[in-house]
């Protein structure tokens, strides 16, 4: 268990602001609502068959778990900065675009990015996603093989950004 605690967390700095943001919000607003929630529903009294109680109570549970979880990532994360970022190789922070050559679909740009930030609709990927790891400390014109469960695709790197 002590891993999972000191794993190292990837984020830029957008990314780091972002869960500072949330864990804020969770203990100064998120906290406050369910001891409201829950001294009101003390309030309706017997609490063997109050809804509102075991609701309000796993809702707790759930906020107090949220607040651990995020300050251990805060605790842990490695900001990903600008200036280590090349523009010769893929890394973590950076913009790349690639084609699946297997499919001979339209190129694809997406940003490398840590776990959790990774947001497949803003074309934010993980560094761990079958994809982001492939290509990973490759350069342009590389070609690679990523397996998904699809089956196996030959990616080209047409850009690095």
């Amino acid at each position: 268990m002590a891993d999972d605690n000191s794993k190292e967390v990837l984020v830029t700095k957008a990314g780091l602001d972002k869960l500072k943001t949330e864990l804020k919000e969770f203990q100064e607003v998120r906290r406050k609502e369910v001891a409201q929630r829950l001294k009101e529903a003390i309030a309706y009294g017997d609490l063997s068959e109050n809804s509102e109680y075991e609701e309000a109570k796993n809702e707790q549970a759930f906020v107090e778990g949220r607040i651990v979880e995020l300050e251990q990532m805060i605790a842990n994360a490695k900001i990903i900065t600008d200036d280590k970022r090349g523009e010769d190789t893929v890394q973590i922070g950076t913009t790349v675009t690639v084609q699946n050559i297997t499919e001979n679909d339209e190129p694809e740009t997406y940003t490398i990015v840590g776990s959790t930030e990774a947001n497949p609709v803003e074309s934010k990927i993980s560094n761990e996603s079958p994809i982001g790891s492939a290509i990973l400390g490759k350069a342009k014109n590389d070609m690679v093989k990523v397996k998904v469960p699809a089956g196996v695709f030959e990616y080209k790197i047409l850009k690095i950004k």
